[in-house]
Parts: C-alpha cells; structure tokens; sequence
C-alpha cells in the first residue's frame, strides 16, 4: 500500500509541476504532451479508486478480526443466548395469560358495559375444570343423574376444595395462649407490653380460605400497655386514603424520681420503641425469642414441631406432626378503646412500611359478622361454599379475595337468610358478579364496616364510625384510568373462567364464551 500512495504522489507532481516547453517546439510534440498529461490524468484517478478500494477492504478486514474476536468469546453469546430465551418465554407466558380477555375494550367501560360484555372472547380454562366435567359424567353413569345443576356445584366445592380445620383453629388459639401465659415466667410485666387473649380472624377462622393448599391461620395478639406506661394513637393516614394508618406513642404515667431513674434503662421506651413510638419490627423480634424460649415448656412440643419461619412484622411457624402440617401467623394489635377495631402490625399492600406505622384492621368485627351469620343461616347455607369457589376463581387478577370477601358481606347483609340454602348457590354467584361489574361501573366499593348503619348491634364499633363516609375500596381505580381499565378486563376474565367451570360441573359442551354464565 506504501508503494501505492508514493506513486500516486508522483503522478500528482508530474501534473501539477510539468516541465515547461520552450517556444520551439514543434506541433506535433505540443500534441503529444497533452495526450501525455490526459493519459496521466486518466491513471491518477484509477489509482486513486484503487486507494479507496484498499483502504476499505482493509477496514472491513479489521471490522471482521473484531467481530471474530468476539465470536470467540463463547460466554458472551451463551449469556446472549439466555437473555434472548427468556424474554421470549416471559413475553409467550404474558400473551398467553392475556388472551382469554384479549378482545376486551380498552376504552371506559363504565359508558357501554353491555356492549362489551358480548365481546368478551378467549379460551381460558380452570384448574379442575376438566377434572370436575368428568367426574360429574361419571357419577351420571352410575345412576346419579337426577341430581340438579345446583347439587353438583355444591358437591364439587365440598370435595374439591380443601376446607379449613375449625377444631385446628380452637387449638391454635388455645396454643397461642398456653404461650403467652408462659411468658410470664421469664419477663416482669412491667416493662414490656402485656399480651391479651389470642383472637382468631380471617378466611381460616371464618371458615372459608383462598389457599389452594397450604392453609394460613392467623390470629390477632391485642397488646395492652405494661403498668406506668400508655397507648396513644396517632392517625398519620392522609385524608381520602382508604386504608388508615397509625403510630402508636408510648408514655410513661408520673412517678417518683427516683423510682423513674432506677427504671430508666428497663423501661417499654427503652426496649420496644423507636423514637417514643412502639416499633412493630422491635416487638416481633421480641415476641419470637419469647415463642423459642417458652416452646419446650408446653406439653404441646411433646407432639408437635415448631419452626420459626421469616417475617419482620409478625411472628409466623411452621406446625408439624407425622403427615399434618400447616401455618401459623400471629399478628399484634392494639385496641381502640373497648370496640373490635384494632390497629394492627400487619404491613398492608405498600411495598414499604416504616417500623413504627400501624395499619387499621376490621379483621376482628368482620370475624364477628361470620358468626352472626352463621348462627342465622340455614343448615344448608351456600355462602361459604359461593366465597370460597369466587376467591379461587379471582387468582392472577387484579382483585383480591378481601375484595370478594367485602362482596360477600354486603349481599348477606341485604340479601334474606333463607335464599342462601343449596338450591340458590348458583344465583348467589351470578349476584356477587352483577355486584361487582356495578362498582367497577361506579368506581367505588365501600368498606362493609365503616359508615355501614345496618351493621348488626353485637359488632361493637366506636361511637362515630357509623357516622363516617364509607372508605371506598376502588379508590386507587377512580384515580388511575389504566388501573381501571385493566380491571375491567379482569372482570370480563374473571366471569368467563367462572362460566367454563359452571359448564364444566354441569357436564355440559363449552358454549361461546359471550354467552351469560346463567
């Protein structure tokens, strides 16, 4: 390439400087130069093409030694390789989870539902549907088939669905306090807080539960302060917000010098609190040393294995004996006065909650209302049997079992009990749906138990609770328009996958998923 460039410099001299032509000259060597210097002309600009030429295969070989230098590192195309894969499986799993309510509008529903429920389509399928379908078929060929729709919905929730122990949650609850009374043994009282009677609450206790096989029971510890100290609560919740939160300040009551002194450094403030507010991750921590030092005095550890499991705001276990095994959480709270409402240490749905922030829980009066119920109800009632088959069918959607839940309870409370029996289950189903496409419609869901004036007397609330506008639970829904939208194509969902399985109970061919559910 050297040699190249130095005769294209010689050339360029031999036209830019020619050696001059004297005046003598003759024609003919006139003629000839100018052919000379057109001739020379005509091979500078081919060696310049060839220059360029050069220069880019030289460039192209270098852009190639790269790229095979690169080739060469294996492990840099492997984790390609992998990345690649991967976004292409989460992206098939997406659409595929998409495609039952693919063809749901994505404009506001609320304006047109009618219209968009006819064009709800996919091809969604149930676990146990198919299972369920033929089950049904195959107690119809063994002389069952004059059972009624309604008989073979209820039979397949009984025996499909794993229904919480109720005997196992009075021994729990029995267990919880078995241990708190042995914490007496190893503290004073008067400087941590005093553990109350454990409370049962929740889907387990209510009789019902969204778990498909690890059940959960969870029961409420209500923590009084020890004796020279008090409880307040600070509400800290912005206004509009449906969920209240709280800090609860811990004060000393006056006492002698002295005596303050000398307990200064054993004192509640000293031991639990961050900054004069009772710490939830401080007292958890101190609730679980007090469970795996307090365990091998109950007789209860004779026959069953306790395994503290993870959790910095409640202090949950693992119980196990031979072939049974299940979970235990245990929640603290504190009291509203003398009502069922509590603040509690369990962190909500924020993805961080401060150590110091209790959450405001209606767990325990909701608990009651079960009970109500079910000292009203028919012996046949259907309304555990309806919640528990609608929070198996509200998985991966953007609704909560509480939300079915709060469903629930409006339509007990409105709804007389003697068409809750076995024959109206289905009709019950078709309600909590039409329940749930109006407050979708509405943007709002209100909390059964705040400013609810049909509540019954036995529920015990503070005075002005009844009063108060009702926390909306679609809050978040009425402020975010995506979050709405993609609700609404849940509902449309939701409602498909409940059809296919009513079909499935019933034996039934699989009718266009248009179609109403009834």
């Amino acid at each position: 390439m050297e040699a190249l460039v130095v005769l294209v410099l010689l050339v360029q001299t031999l036209i830019q400087y020619p050696q001059m032509v004297g005046d003598g000259l003759d024609e003919a060597t006139r003629l000839h130069m100018e052919m000379r210097e057109k001739y020379l002309n005509q091979e500078m600009t081919r060696l310049l093409q060839e220059l360029e030429q050069s220069s880019l295969e030289h460039s192209v070989r270098a852009w190639g030694a790269l790229l095979w230098a690169t080739l060469g590192q294996w492990h840099f195309w492997a984790l390609v390789g992998v990345l690649g894969l991967l976004l292409a499986l989460c992206f098939s799993l997406r659409k595929r989870s998409r495609e039952p309510h693919s063809s749901a509008p994505q404009e506001n529903a609320s304006s047109n539902v009618e219209a968009q429920e006819d064009q709800v389509n996919g091809s969604a399928n149930v676990e146990g549907s198919n299972a369920a379908g033929r089950e049904a078929r195959q107690d119809g060929a063994n002389g069952d088939r004059e059972q009624d729709p309604e008989s073979k919905l209820v039979r397949f929730i009984e025996e499909c669905i794993r229904w919480p122990v109720l005997d196992r949650g009075c021994m729990i609850r029995d267990l919880i306090d078995d241990l708190t009374r042995a914490f007496g043994c190893l503290l004073s009282s008067r400087f941590y807080p005093v553990p109350q009677q454990a409370i049962g609450m929740d889907s387990a206790f209510e009789g019902w539960s969204p778990c498909q096989e690890d059940l959960v029971y969870r029961v409420l510890v209500p923590l009084n302060p020890p004796p020279g100290h008090t409880f307040q609560l600070e509400l800290i919740t912005a206004a509009g917000m449906p969920a209240k939160k709280f800090c609860i300040r811990v004060e000393q009551v006056p006492m002698p010098e002295e005596e303050l002194r000398r307990n200064e450094q054993l004192s509640l403030l000293s031991n639990l609190c961050t900054r004069s507010y009772l710490d939830v991750e401080k007292t958890t921590l101190w609730f679980r040393l007090l469970v795996r030092t307090s365990w091998l005095r109950l007789p209860q550890s004779n026959h069953w294995h306790l395994r503290l499991l993870p959790s910095s705001r409640s202090c949950k276990f693992r119980l196990t004996k031979g072939g049974e095994s299940f979970r235990v959480e245990v929640l603290f709270g504190v009291q509203q006065g003398n009502s069922d409402i509590y603040v509690s240490s369990q962190s909500g749905e924020a993805l961080f909650t401060p150590s110091t922030v209790w959450s405001e829980t209606y767990a325990v009066a909701e608990m009651k209302f079960f009970s109500h119920i079910a000292r009203q109800a028919p012996h046949d009632s259907c309304h555990l049997r309806c919640l528990q088959l609608l929070a198996r069918t509200v998985v991966d959607t953007a609704f909560s079992s509480y939300t079915l839940k709060t469903i629930m309870m409006h339509l007990l409370n409105t709804i007389p009990m003697a068409q809750w029996c076995r024959r109206d289950c289905r009709q019950r189903l078709l309600d909590s749906l039409d329940y749930l496409r109006c407050c979708l419609q509405k943007k709002r869901l209100d909390s059964f138990v705040i400013g609810n004036q049909s509540i019954p007397l036995e529920i015990d609330l503070p005075p002005h609770f009844q009063t108060l506008q009702p926390a909306n639970l679609f809050w978040h829904l009425a402020q975010d328009p995506d979050a709405h939208r993609e609700a609404w194509q849940d509902f449309f969902f939701l409602r498909y996958r409940l059809k296919q399985l009513l079909v499935a109970i019933d034996g039934q061919a699989s009718s266009a998923p248009g179609t109403p559910i009834g």
